[in-house]
């Protein structure tokens, strides 16, 4: 007779592990636990115990529905209960009677008004740290717990101590996450504030400067120049950083207008034309199409060309080359902007159109920028449905390209998208 109640045991062990491991809801899954534990022990009661590292105690984390109001903001000492015992020596424990034993914590059964006889308690071991307690309380008609119910409750511990690992798991997912959102939030206020603060008195810098330098002597224009070239690059920072941060949070949107996108190129080649010549470089075109016209944002546009253009200079020697071609493949039109300039790592090829990043910081010293140009660049193509990629061999240049769609559904439908970010 004992040995078909011990294989009945069994069986409905396994099926309720089975059970238990397609329920999604911890919660659910925990209160599952302790009702079969109940079961298969013949005990009055279950419960299990989480140990918090906030207050150092244990607390009860399932308990029987009669009794989880009353023990849900009940503490279990470490050093003054038997569940603290197994916590601590990450050892099971049977206690016959209760009574019997110092280790015995009566608060719970105050708490709950029982009367607790017999106590099996199992530790919750993940990877040999124990995580809290699984008890089993009076066994029926004072019977003693034996090894048959340790084995039962050590089983579904296993399971349990799992689940409360994944509970902290994706608590501690859900801190990070949220201060990773408290940061983001934090950085967005910054950039918005910064440039619109920033806006006006650079702007009456740049106007007064421009001012002075056509009403005073030749012999200080250069200092003015210095002022004012400075000034236009805090400028273009300021710009971009409002242009990504458009984009990020939904505010950047497109006019629609026709443009030929051989006339934005030839305009941001004579922009950097000076540059180039400064450094002995050499830009040359190859227009495949040259009546190609395009339905979009030409000046978006020309801020990612002028952005691509800016940088195949920047990292260009003297007596360099670069290439801008544009040709029509299906449904799009192609822009390569091409050098033989100091090219880029591997490593960094994956983070190049992050915001911020910066190849290298002796090349940052030498060349200058924030890491901002290629980000935006890909901001301004990204609101058009396109798609921008490089290509680059460390030491002997690189290659930036974007897709830009001929179907204006296409650059709608990016739009909408993302106007719901």
């Amino acid at each position: 007779m004992m040995i078909q109640k011990s294989h009945s045991n069994r069986e409905h062990l396994l099926e309720s592990m089975r059970t238990l491991s397609t329920e999604l809801d911890y919660q659910t899954v925990l209160q599952s636990v302790i009702s079969v534990s109940s079961k298969l022990t013949n005990s009055e009661v279950a419960s299990i115990l989480k140990y918090e590292e906030a207050d150092g105690h244990l607390h009860f984390l399932a308990a029987p529905w009669f009794q989880k109001d009353s023990l849900q903001s009940l503490r279990v000492p470490i050093d003054e209960s038997i569940a603290g015992w197994v916590y601590k020596n990450a050892e099971p424990l049977i206690i016959q009677d209760v009574k019997e034993d110092e280790r015995f914590y009566s608060e719970v059964d105050q708490a709950v008004k029982f009367q607790t006889n017999s106590i099996l308690a199992i530790p919750l071991l993940v990877q040999g740290r124990c995580v809290g307690v699984l008890e089993a309380v009076n066994k029926a008609n004072r019977a003693h717990y034996n090894g048959e119910d340790a084995l039962i409750l050590e089983t579904l511990a296993s399971q349990v101590a799992l689940i409360l690992e994944n509970m902290d798991l994706e608590q501690r997912i859900t801190q990070m996450q949220a201060a990773t959102d408290r940061l983001e939030q934090m950085k967005k206020d910054f950039i918005a504030i910064a440039s619109h603060e920033l806006r006006t008195p650079l702007g009456l810098i740049i106007g007064h400067s421009t001012f002075l330098r056509e009403v005073i002597k030749e012999e200080h224009h250069e200092q003015l120049d210095t002022i004012i070239s400075s000034g236009a690059k805090l400028k273009e920072i300021i710009e971009s950083l409002a242009n990504v941060e458009n984009f990020q949070s939904g505010a950047a949107s497109i006019r629609m207008m026709k443009f030929s996108m051989a006339n934005l190129i030839k305009q941001n080649i004579d922009t950097f034309q000076e540059k180039a010549k400064k450094k002995s470089i050499s830009v040359h075109t190859d227009i495949k199409t040259p009546n190609l016209l395009l339905e979009g944002d030409a000046e978006k546009i020309g801020i990612a060309l002028g952005n691509l253009l800016k940088n195949a200079i920047s990292f260009t020697s003297e007596g360099g080359h670069v290439f801008v071609i544009l040709e029509q493949i299906p449904g799009y039109a192609k822009v390569a902007i091409i050098d033989d300039g100091i090219g880029i790592a591997q490593k960094d090829m994956p983070h190049i159109f992050e915001r911020f990043y910066q190849v290298g910081s002796h090349l940052t010293r030498q060349h200058g920028g924030m890491g901002l140009g290629l980000s935006v660049a890909k901001v301004m193509i990204d609101l058009h449905g396109g798609k921008i990629w490089a290509e680059s061999i460390l030491g002997k240049g690189s290659q930036f390209a974007f897709l830009l769609p001929l179907d204006r559904n296409q650059i709608n439908a990016a739009e909408r998208v993302f106007d719901t970010k």
